[in-house]
């Protein structure tokens, strides 16, 4: 058999040339730290994201500071943020009242959110699936009147926790729902990493299929290792809008195992290797990585902030020679 041949007769779906990140580790990142980190903190990690060449970011979110004590501080860093680069700054609004504080602090996008599983539904906002759909409808009002964008995801999109596989029609009757009040942005969550390649493909098929206007995002987290290829899986489908978290931070506080988000500079790093364009300095971004270590106090998970891109040369001189 001609082995040449029969790898060559296969023909791979093209990847596209361009993708958008969203940045989402200033507020997925640091809503988990049981350590308070302080404004000015978080305000330069965001700067330095923007400087990185990332331009379209979750900051914050405007949830009860009973429930996530870390973002307390929404206004006041969203106040402190440099907008002179052009970057869309979006934050989480889990009720009317948060969409009323968002819309306030001179946000420019609302991101909507509720679970496919009606059990992390329950744990995340103490609602059911339709309740948080019609707490949805008042926060499109709120920020209709505010000239305000939504963008709407969904939680546990590719399984859950409690209850294992999510149907993939109840996935899609929620794109249905988010796109039917206006919603077109549509991003699906991967909370506690149970997302493969091929549970990837079978839902962005079925959203092109029954929401063709969806604009479709993908956020994965690493919990088992697989993020970045359910990412190339997402490339092969061709979606052009991801998420992903400065040093892989993050993880669910209302999802038992949950670990980090999938980690922009390695994210970055396989974009840029395979011709990619993202628009984001892969030194730069690394360079912010090394500063959101420095202020959470620990090692993060990303790995190229720890080995530097491919090609990144060292000295000869300073690395000990084998005896024997």
């Amino acid at each position: 058999m001609d082995q040449t041949r029969a790898i060559g007769d296969i023909r791979p779906t093209p990847l596209p040339s361009r993708v958008s990140l969203v940045e989402v580790g200033p507020r997925d990142g640091l809503q988990a730290e049981a350590e308070w980190i302080p404004t000015a903190t978080k305000i330069d990690l965001v700067n330095g994201l923007i400087d990185a060449g990332l331009r379209h970011l979750e900051v914050t979110s405007f949830v009860s500071p009973r429930a996530v004590p870390q973002l307390r501080d929404a206004a006041e860093v969203l106040a402190g943020i440099d907008r002179s680069k052009g970057a869309v700054l979006t934050a989480l609004v889990p009720n009317a009242k948060g969409a009323e504080r968002a819309a306030s602090a001179g946000i420019d996008a609302m991101v909507v959110f509720l679970s496919a599983s009606e059990s992390h539904n329950a744990k995340n906002v103490n609602r059911s699936v339709r309740e948080s759909l019609d707490g949805v409808r008042d926060i499109v009002r709120i920020a209709t009147d505010a000239n305000i964008a939504v963008f709407g995801a969904i939680a546990t999109a590719f399984g859950c926790p409690f209850e294992g596989n999510v149907p993939v029609g109840g996935v899609v009757d929620i794109a249905r729902a988010y796109a039917d009040l206006g919603i077109t942005s549509i991003s699906l969550g991967d909370t506690t990493g149970m997302a493969t390649p091929p549970i990837v493909q079978e839902r962005v098929r079925a959203l092109r299929d029954r929401v063709p206007e969806a604009d479709i995002a993908l956020h994965f987290h690493n919990t088992r290792g697989v993020g970045l290829v359910c990412i190339y899986a997402g490339l092969q489908e061709g979606v052009t809008r991801f998420e992903s978290s400065v040093g892989g931070l993050g993880g669910c506080p209302f999802a038992p195992g949950a670990t980090g988000n999938i980690c922009t500079e390695d994210l970055v790093y396989m974009l840029d290797e395979c011709g990619i364009e993202s628009g984001v300095d892969l030194q730069r971004l690394i360079a912010v990585s090394r500063q959101a270590e420095a202020a959470i106090g620990r090692t993060l998970a990303g790995q190229v902030m720890k080995a530097g891109p491919r090609l990144e040369l060292h000295d000869l001189n300073a690395v000990s020679t084998a005896c024997g």
